[in-house]
């Protein structure tokens, strides 16, 4: 019973300190995302020119400050959280939808379909990804289109390549070979092989998403219209560096933990389940009589 419970709820998966600390990155950016409208301290745009670069105050009404205008630096810290959460899910998301079915299709048929996904996302790659988003942002697209937009051919290129790789094991041709429907063999065998490289290209892309947005903000080329994002406070931060420099290093640190925590989420995640998930399930089937 206690070998069962800890299979379903505590699955291998997660045994993973690389996994955890992860987790727990993205566990407290989607807090921040959700509690920010309750628990911060000030309304983020709230200005007050009396109170500008105010230390910090631990115990105080603003706990790490305030920055140029006298906007409280925590509660700007909390409602950004829902821009790098906006930016990074539907980067990664379609990209990993538009990428990897191109793909997992240009792998598994071959021939002139392989051969014009390879050329295109060969074409598409060959633009630098920042240099790709700037010119997608200045044609009014927003950062998280541009990101899924930059980030496609990795998934395209990766997952054709595993799909290769495990197209040519011993399982998958013998289920081929005994006759198993070429579609089922596909999401029974292929699919499931390939999920670790794409859950850790998903967490990998949502990290660059997240970096990209605020490299945009930063430059005053995207993010949010009221200028909320870690980026356009790291720019602002910049300015006041020597005077109040929790506006620099707040955002900064924030950044660099949720970019860290995602990195090594789908490091993690590349390594488990590589080894949780099962392999060879058809043609187990077809040993216990269960045929096509």
């Amino acid at each position: 019973m206690m070998r069962l419970l800890r299979r379903y709820l505590w699955p291998r998966w997660v045994r993973s300190g690389r996994v955890l600390l992860g987790l727990l990155s993205v566990l407290a950016v989607l807090a921040m995302a959700v509690v920010a409208p309750v628990l911060a301290p000030h309304d983020p745009l709230a200005q007050d020119l009396s109170l500008t670069l105010r230390p910090i105050e631990l115990r105080g009404v603003y706990p790490l400050g305030t920055d140029g205008l006298g906007r409280c630096v925590l509660s700007r810290l909390m409602f950004e959280a829902r821009e790098a959460v906006l930016a990074a899910l539907p980067a990664a998301l379609g990209a990993m939808l538009l990428g990897g079915g191109l793909g997992l299709g240009a792998g598994w048929l071959g021939g002139r379909v392989a051969r014009a996904v390879g050329w295109l996302a060969a074409a598409w790659g060959a633009f630098p990804p920042v240099v790709l988003a700037l010119l997608l942002v200045a044609g009014g697209s927003g950062v998280a289109v541009a990101a899924m937009l930059s980030a496609w051919p990795m998934f395209c290129r990766v997952l054709r390549a595993e799909l290769l790789a495990v197209a040519g094991r011993g399982h998958v041709a013998a289920a081929l070979m005994l006759g198993f429907p070429r579609e089922r063999v596909l999401w029974r065998e292929v699919v499931p092989a390939v999920l670790p490289a794409a859950l850790a290209l998903l967490a990998w892309v949502a990290a660059g998403a997240v970096g990209l947005e605020a490299v945009l903000a930063f430059l005053d080329l995207g993010g949010a219209p009221d200028g909320l994002s870690w980026g356009r406070m790291l720019a602002d931060g910049w300015e006041v560096v020597f005077l109040a420099p929790m506006n620099l290093v707040a955002p900064g640190v924030v950044l660099f933990s949720v970019m860290a925590g995602l990195a090594l989420l789908g490091d993690g995640l590349r390594g488990t389940m590589g080894l949780a998930l099962p392999e060879a399930r058809l043609a187990d089937d077809a040993m216990a009589g269960d045929g096509p």
